[in-house]
C-alpha cells in the first residue's frame, strides 16, 4: 500500500543575485513522495527544480515505477484520466479522492455500503470514465462526513477499482481515512529533520537537501520499528515522540563519534541483516521511552475574526496588553 503526496520546498532566502531584486518568493523546487505504510519507509522521490510546477506534470515518472499488485492512495490532485488509466493498465489498485473536473457517466444508483470505524454512512455506485479509446467502469465511494472538511465539504467521493469481494465500500473509505498520515511525515521532515533550508537557493541544491532529508527520515523509521518491536506497537506510536528522539540523536552524535571511533562501526556495513536487526531490538530494549514522551496536540479550536487589515499599519504590543481586563 502506498500513500503518493506532494510537497513544494518554501521560498528560500533572496542570496542570489539574480533573486535579490524581486519581491516574489523564490521556491527551489517541488517533489512527489511515495511512503510504504507497511514498512513506514519512504521508497521513492520524484523531483522538479520548477517550483510552480504542477503535481501532476511528475505523475509520468511516477507510472513508470508502478508495479501489478500495488495499493495507491493519493488525493485529489491526482485524480486524473491519464493516471486513473495508467494504473489500471499496470494491474495496479488505486483509493483516490475524486476531483471535481473528473465526473463520469454514473452507471447505477447509490446504494448503502455500511459505515466506517468513525460510524460515517457510506455509499457506492458504478460510474464509467471515458479515457480516449478505454472506458473504464469504477467504484464511486461516497462518505457522508460528520464533521465538515476546513473547504466545507460534507461529503467525500472515492474512486476505486478494487473490487466488492477485495474491500467494501466502508473498507475502502477507511483506506482513503490512511493518507494523512503522510502528512505526519512531512511534519518530522520540517520540524526534526530541517528537510528545506532557507539559505539554499539554487534549485539542485535544496532538492538535495531535501533528499539527504528523506534518508535521515528513513533511518528515524527503522529506529521507531526497533522500538515497537521491543516495547509494543502501541505504545511507541502514542508515547514516543520521532522529534524528540531525532533531537537526542542530532545532540549526541558528534560526542558519540568522538569517544567511539569510526573503525568500530564499520562492521555495521558488512554483518548480515537478520543479525542487524537482532543487534537494532537488542539496543532497543535498553531505551527509556519516558525520555521521549509525545506530547498530543488537544482539539483545534475555531480561528478569531481579526479586524480588518489597513496596509501598512502596525500596532504597540505593550499597548494591547494594557487593555487586557484583570481576571475575575
Amino acid at each position: 500500500m502506498k500513500i503518493l503526496d506532494g510537497n513544494y520546498l518554501a521560498a528560500t532566502e533572496r542570496r542570489i543575485a539574480e533573486l535579490r531584486t524581486l519581491w516574489d518568493a523564490p521556491l527551489p523546487g517541488r517533489a512527489l513522495v511515495v511512503w510504504d505504510q507497511q514498512s513506514r519507509l519512504i521508497e521513492r522521490v520524484f523531483l522538479t527544480e520548477h517550483g510552480q510546477a504542477s503535481e501532476r506534470s511528475l505523475l509520468g515518472e511516477v507510472l513508470q515505477d508502478v508495479v501489478a499488485g500495488d495499493l495507491w492512495i493519493a488525493d485529489r490532485n491526482f485524480c486524473t484520466l491519464g493516471f486513473l488509466d495508467g494504473l489500471g493498465s499496470r494491474q495496479a489498485r488505486f483509493v483516490i479522492r475524486q476531483h471535481g473536473q473528473l465526473q463520469g457517466t454514473p452507471q447505477s444508483q447509490p446504494r448503502r455500503g455500511g459505515r466506517t470505524e468513525a460510524v460515517e454512512q457510506v455509499w457506492e455506485q458504478a460510474v464509467t470514465i471515458h479515457h480516449p479509446g478505454r472506458p473504464r467502469t469504477l467504484r464511486r465511494v461516497t462518505v457522508q462526513l460528520i464533521k465538515p472538511t476546513r473547504d466545507g465539504d460534507h461529503e467525500l467521493h472515492v474512486f476505486t477499482n478494487l473490487t466488492v469481494r477485495e474491500a467494501s465500500a466502508a473498507k475502502v473509505a477507511e483506506l482513503y481515512g490512511r493518507r494523512w498520515r503522510i502528512e505526519e511525515v512531512f511534519l518530522e521532515l520540517q520540524t526534526a529533520l530541517c528537510c528545506e533550508v532557507q539559505t539554499l537557493g539554487y534549485p539542485r541544491a535544496a532538492l538535495f537537501a531535501f533528499s539527504v532529508a528523506l534518508v535521515l527520515q528513513n533511518t528515524i523509521s527503522m529506529l521507531m520499528g526497533s522500538l515497537r518491536a521491543a516495547h509494543g506497537q502501541a505504545v511507541v506510536d502514542e508515547q514516543v515522540s520521532g522529534v524528540l528522539l531525532a533531537q537526542e540523536l542530532r545532540k549526541t552524535y558528534d560526542g558519540m563519534m568522538v569517544q567511539i571511533p569510526p573503525k568500530q562501526w564499520s562492521f555495521l556495513a558488512t554483518i548480515p541483516l537478520p543479525q542487524f536487526a537482532a543487534l537494532l531490538n537488542a539496543l532497543a530494549k535498553q531505551l527509556n521511552l519516558s525520555r521521549y514522551p509525545k506530547h498530543p496536540r488537544g482539539p483545534k479550536k475555531t480561528p478569531l475574526k481579526k479586524k480588518r487589515y489597513r496596509n501598512g499599519h502596525h500596532v504597540s504590543t505593550a499597548k494591547i496588553l494594557a487593555l487586557r481586563k484583570p481576571p475575575p
